[in-house]
């Protein structure tokens, strides 16, 4: 696989690598070993110090997680954009949900991987990347992530060809998705982007956790410039505790309007008023 910085024959590929977890980083390192183009030339676990370094380093390519301490990835890449414009970013996330991986393509990303699927798709996502081509995980595909309303991104997607693994086509049905986050605040963060694409989308949103848990979405999504109070008011974000909202047996039977029997009243109303105005309804 031959890499070269566009315009810079014979010149290495200078990346900065921005994760909060240091096995990732390893994982890097051993994953560059055989690419000598490509040359690590810092490694940061905070969304703040990524901006700075950004700043200072200006890299070719930076690889960028979305829960980072400081700054969530997010926020880090549109500063990012302006501090160092000439700097290609690559997400690189266990976050699955196609509404932040949207997000974070709307934000200057050329790329979106997964992490899970990094050990086969990292190196031609970076190749992909490095070449202004926009490169999708596998894990991702067929979620309409190409489709972006922001100027500078769609100008990109108008002339570049995006890059998406292959794989066997099948017919998805109903999914259920297990996502794992190695501290609270890489759970919040992640849990805060998709409330708030969910609900900037005028979609419904169930959210059933703990006080705590309730309190940080709250501040997160306040400090992101969410309207949550409007949207409670209007019965779009409805937050339950998880002891009072989970019922000890579950009937799987269903009532009139197909709901299913022992689902927490709230629920059913958010289901309803989803149903009414022709809205999506998120469960998280």
């Amino acid at each position: 696989m031959e890499l070269r910085k566009a315009g810079g024959r014979g010149k290495s590929v200078r990346l900065l690598v921005v994760d909060d977890y240091e096995p990732w980083h390893d994982f890097v390192s051993k994953a560059l070993l055989d690419e000598p183009e490509l040359q690590v030339i810092g490694g940061v676990s905070d969304g703040l110090e990524a901006v700075q370094q950004a700043q200072q380093l200006r890299p070719d390519l930076i690889l960028l997680d979305i829960g980072l301490p400081g700054l969530n990835g997010i926020e880090a890449a549109r500063r990012i954009r302006g501090v160092s414009p000439t700097s290609k970013i690559l997400f690189v996330s266990e976050n699955r949900s196609p509404d932040v991986a949207q997000e974070a393509l709307r934000n200057g990303a050329g790329g979106y991987v997964v992490k899970s699927d990094a050990a086969s798709e990292l190196l031609p996502a970076v190749k992909a990347v490095l070449e202004g081509k926009r490169f999708i995980s596998t894990s991702l595909t067929g979620r309409d992530l190409i489709n972006l309303d922001d100027e500078h991104t769609a100008e990109q997607a108008r002339h570049e060809r995006v890059v998406v693994p292959s794989r066997p086509q099948s017919v998805e049905g109903n999914r259920h998705e297990l996502r794992l986050y190695s501290d609270d605040g890489a759970f919040v963060d992640a849990f805060a982007h998709s409330i708030g694409a969910a609900l900037e989308k005028g979609n419904a949103v169930v959210v059933i956790a703990t006080e705590s848990h309730r309190v940080n979405l709250l501040q997160h999504l306040r400090a992101d410039g969410v309207d949550v109070d409007d949207a409670a008011e209007r019965r779009l974000y409805i937050a339950l505790d998880v002891s009072d909202s989970l019922p000890i047996v579950m009937d799987t039977s269903t009532d009139g309007d197909g709901l299913v029997k022992g689902v927490p009243h709230a629920i059913v109303e958010a289901v309803r008023t989803a149903k009414e105005k022709h809205l999506h309804l998120a469960v998280g």
